[in-house]
């Protein structure tokens, strides 16, 4: 018996017999004795669909309004659940994001939170009720409505499941855990026991889908553990927790694989004080994410810098660089978008030296060329044609004795 949050993704709810199965599954949990507070995401291609109505109108909507409008999808499926949990005679409550006191910035699209109260979900709790909690949204301190940003919903989860001094925070989606790679693009990637959450955040930010990266910081830094599994089985999934002795023996976890890059390299920049800055700093300003960053020494005092942004940045960072190039009088402006970021991930790197030279060996028995290399602790990433890119995940998946027995 336990406090468990379960949050349920937009396939699990995306239509009324679906709902009819989270709500079996929630009032199956909250019988054995435990107190349960459900998160909900809308229903699978409801937020799409409310954007693409906003743009009928116009092709900039404004930001307030329109996560007034995308928060009415998680206020539909919360809905649902609560009146077909009531119907099944458990005691449920509804609420919305500010009801349940979920406190953000004015940052409307992609508001951070703040502060969660759960005043109101604790009591609800002490009542014995099944909580239902629209995921994605929240209000800023004006009371307005913000909303989180896509995948939102699994940092509402998280955050109120560390509000609520949850036992676990169970994550709810149509896969049934996390694998070592992608199994559409390895079918002998195999479903993980376990995961650290450093790693899960590395693979998050590297390609990997199952969780928002924001969800697994909240989770790392008060502790709470994540169980990612399958609405659709009774599966064990893959619990995410903190690193421990026994995960150091497996030096690499997973394999990632973003296609979703473009690369832009400035040729012969004066290699003097200011000049990064002048060249990150407008793409900053304009909200664009820049990954790895790369520079190469050039005799006579210059250098080449190359940088990679999300593909969807790709043609307003180009813009902004190829100014930029202008300006600090730069030989030429190259790019590509033609790439895709391969990566091997795992906390046993720390102990164990080698890692480096097996990926580089094995990419290169396959004829395949590294354009672009970064490392951390745990992971070493590489850009290579992205044509290469599913090979490359499979002979490192096969080289790091990841793939099934």
């Amino acid at each position: 018996m336990g406090l468990i949050v379960q949050k349920y993704g937009g396939t699990s709810v995306a239509d009324l017999e679906r709902i009819r199965n989270v709500a079996k599954r929630v009032a199956k949990t909250f019988d054995k004795g435990n107190n349960v507070v459900v998160v909900l995401s809308a229903m699978a291609g409801v937020t799409d669909s409310l954007i693409n109505m906003a743009n009928q109108i116009t092709d900039s909507p404004e930001r307030r309004e329109l996560d007034v409008l995308l928060a009415t999808g998680e206020q539909t499926t919360a809905a649902l659940l609560s009146i077909t949990l009531k119907s099944m005679n458990y005691s449920a409550e509804s609420l919305l994001g500010y009801q349940a006191e979920v406190l953000t910035n004015r940052n409307f699209g992609s508001a951070r939170i703040l502060d969660i109260g759960a005043g109101r979900i604790k009591e609800l709790i002490e009542k014995n009720n099944i909580v239902v909690v629209a995921g994605f949204q929240g209000c800023d301190p004006d009371g307005n409505i913000t909303t989180l940003g896509r995948g939102g919903s699994d940092t509402s989860a998280v955050a109120i499941a560390t509000a609520i001094k949850a036992d676990v925070c169970e994550i709810y989606t149509d896969v049934d855990g996390i694998y070592t790679a992608d199994p559409n693009i390895c079918k002998k990637a195999r479903k993980l026991d376990k995961i650290s959450y450093d790693e899960t955040l590395e693979m998050s930010s590297l390609g990997a889908k199952v969780l928002q990266i924001r969800s697994v910081e909240f989770a790392k830094k008060y502790n709470v553990p994540v169980h990612v599994r399958s609405s659709f089985s009774e599966e064990e999934g893959t619990m995410v927790v903190n690193e421990d002795s026994e995960m150091e023996h497996l030096v690499v976890s997973g394999i990632t694989c973003n296609k979703n890059e473009a690369r832009i390299t400035l040729k012969k920049v004066p290699d003097q004080p200011g000049i990064a800055a002048k060249i990150f700093s407008p793409l900053a300003e304009s909200g664009i994410l820049v990954d790895m960053i790369i520079q190469n020494t050039r005799a006579g005092g210059m250098t080449d810098l190359t940088f990679t942004v999300a593909k969807t940045d790709y043609n307003r960072a180009l813009e902004i660089s190829k100014k930029v190039a202008e300006e600090i009088k730069a030989e030429e402006v190259l790019s590509a978008e033609n790439i895709a970021k391969i990566s091997v991930t795992g906390v046993g790197m720390k102990s164990h030296s080698g890692v480096a030279a097996k990926m580089f060996s094995t990419l290169a028995s396959e004829n395949i060329n590294i354009r672009l290399i970064s490392t951390s602790e745990i992971r070493i990433s590489c850009v290579v044609e992205e044509k290469y890119a599913e090979l490359a995940v499979r002979v490192l998946h096969s080289a790091f004795g990841l793939d099934k027995e």
